[in-house]
C-alpha cells in the first residue's frame, strides 16, 4: 500500500497552479449561484432614513406619558414635514420618522380619542425606529470578492440599485464516460450491459458546484479512441473528467491516454471508497493546459471523488473560498466499524438531538450501493487502521450544502 496517497496528497496536486478564471460582467437577474470576481462597494445608506419598524406614532421620547394630538400620517413612501412640538405622528411600517422625531409606540399601547392619543410613560429614544445605515452604509463592503450570489446577496444587490456585477467565468468541464458496458438510459441493454448512472448524478453535482459542461460523451474501449477523445475534450474544457479506465484491466485505457497526451500527477488513493483515481493534465489550445480527474467506475466512488476533488476544484477555478471544503462537524457514532490500511468515508444519516449530533451509518457501504447516499446527510471520516465503537466522537464531512 506505499504507493496509495493520501486525500491531502492528491488535493495538493490538483491544486497546484490553479487560478482564477477570467471575470466577465453580467446582468444581476443572470448572476445567480456566480461568484463575485470584485468586492461590490455600497453606494447607498440602508436604510436610507430613518423609519419605523411597526405601525403605531411617532413623537419625541420628552412627549412620552400625555395626551397628544395626531398632527400627520405617514404610510411608508410618503413624504414627511417636521413633527409639529407637543404631537405625534401616524405612522405605519417603513414609513420615514419625520423630523422631531426620535422614537415610535406601537398602536396596541396607546389610547386614542378622536384626534388624540394617549402615549404611554417611559418611551425610550429610538424604540421601534430602524437607524438610517443600520443595515449598510455607504462607502462600505457590501459584498467580498469570492461571494457566490445566492438570494441574500442578491437582494443586497437589488438594494443598492446595482444591475450588473462582474462575475468569473464558469469552468468548462467535459465529463466523459468509459466502458462499452455502460449505456445511457432509453436505450436497449444487451447481455452484460447496464445503465449509466454516473453521468446524470455528476452533471447535477458539477452544476451544483458552478460547472458549465461543454461536452459529454462516451469514450470506445480502445487507446486510440480514448486519446482521440480526451484530446478533443481538452481542446474546449478547462477540466476533463472521465469515469471508470483508471483501473489496472486490461480494458482501463484512460490512464495510459493521460501519460502519453499529457502528465499524470497522481493516481491511485488510501481511501475508501475510491482507491482508483488519477489526477493530471492535458495539452489544451494556445498553451492552455486542462485538468484531468479520472474519477472511478463505482458510483459510490464517484460520488465521494466529487465531493472531496471536483468540488474544491471548482472552488479554486471560481475564486470561491466557501467551495475549498466541506463543512466539518462533530458527531457519535451510532455503529461500529474497524478500518484497514485505508481512510473510510462513509455515507451516514444525522440525528439533531438535545444531547448531540448522532451518526447512523447505512448497512451497506459497498461502492456500488448508490441508494446510500440518497439519505446521507454526511460522510463519516474514519482514519486507517482505527476501530470505532458506538458513542465515540468522529469527524462528519456536511453534504447538505451549495
Amino acid at each position: 500500500m506505499a504507493d496509495l496517497q493520501s486525500v491531502e496528497a492528491a488535493l495538493a496536486a490538483l491544486l497546484t497552479d490553479v487560478t482564477p478564471l477570467p471575470a466577465e460582467t453580467l446582468p444581476c437577474e443572470r448572476a445567480a449561484g456566480r461568484v463575485l470576481a470584485e468586492a461590490v462597494m455600497a453606494r447607498l445608506d440602508v436604510p436610507p432614513f430613518d423609519n419605523s419598524a411597526m405601525d403605531g406614532y411617532a413623537l419625541c421620547h420628552t412627549d412620552a406619558g400625555h395626551w397628544l394630538p395626531v398632527s400627520q400620517r405617514i404610510a411608508a413612501g410618503a413624504q414627511v414635514v417636521a413633527l409639529a412640538p407637543g404631537s405625534c405622528a401616524r405612522i405605519f411600517t417603513g414609513g420615514e420618522l419625520p423630523p422631531g422625531a426620535d422614537c415610535v409606540v406601537m398602536q396596541e399601547r396607546v389610547e386614542v380619542e378622536g384626534d388624540r392619543v394617549q402615549i404611554p410613560d417611559g418611551i425610550p429614544e429610538g424604540d421601534n425606529v430602524r437607524r438610517r445605515g443600520r443595515d449598510v452604509a455607504a462607502g462600505d463592503t457590501l459584498l467580498t470578492a469570492g461571494e457566490r450570489l445566492e438570494a441574500a446577496a442578491l437582494g443586497h444587490l437589488a438594494g443598492q440599485g446595482i444591475t450588473e456585477v462582474r462575475v468569473r467565468r464558469r469552468p468548462r468541464v467535459a465529463l466523459l464516460s468509459t466502458g462499452d458496458e455502460i449505456v445511457d438510459p432509453g436505450q436497449p441493454l444487451a447481455p452484460g450491459q447496464i445503465y449509466n448512472s454516473n453521468r446524470p448524478m455528476l452533471r447535477r453535482l458539477l452544476e451544483r458546484f458552478g460547472a458549465e459542461l461543454v461536452r459529454v460523451a462516451s469514450v470506445p474501449d480502445d487507446a486510440a479512441g480514448t486519446r482521440e477523445t480526451l484530446a478533443a475534450a481538452a481542446r474546449e474544457a478547462d477540466v476533463v473528467i472521465s469515469t471508470g479506465g483508471v483501473s489496472v484491466g486490461e480494458e482501463d485505457h484512460v490512464k495510459a491516454a493521460l501519460e502519453r497526451l499529457g502528465h499524470l500527477d497522481l493516481w491511485r488513493l488510501a481511501i475508501r471508497p475510491g482507491k482508483p483515481l488519477a489526477l493530471g493534465r492535458l495539452p489544451g489550445e494556445a498553451g492552455r493546459e486542462a485538468r484531468f480527474v479520472g474519477l472511478p467506475g463505482n458510483p459510490v466512488s464517484s460520488f465521494v471523488g466529487a465531493w472531496l476533488f471536483l468540488r474544491p476544484l471548482m472552488g479554486a477555478l471560481q475564486g470561491c473560498p466557501s467551495l475549498a471544503s466541506l463543512p466539518r462537524l462533530k458527531a457519535r457514532a451510532a455503529f461500529a466499524t474497524t478500518t484497514g490500511p485505508r481512510r473510510h468515508y462513509m455515507r451516514v444519516a444525522l440525528e439533531f438531538t438535545e444531547e448531540g449530533v448522532l451518526a447512523r451509518a447505512f448497512r451497506d457501504q459497498n461502492s456500488g450501493v448508490l441508494s446510500s447516499c440518497i439519505s446521507a446527510d454526511a460522510l463519516a471520516v474514519i482514519p486507517a487502521e482505527s476501530h470505532v465503537e458506538p458513542g465515540e466522537i468522529i469527524d462528519c464531512l456536511w453534504l447538505r450544502v451549495e
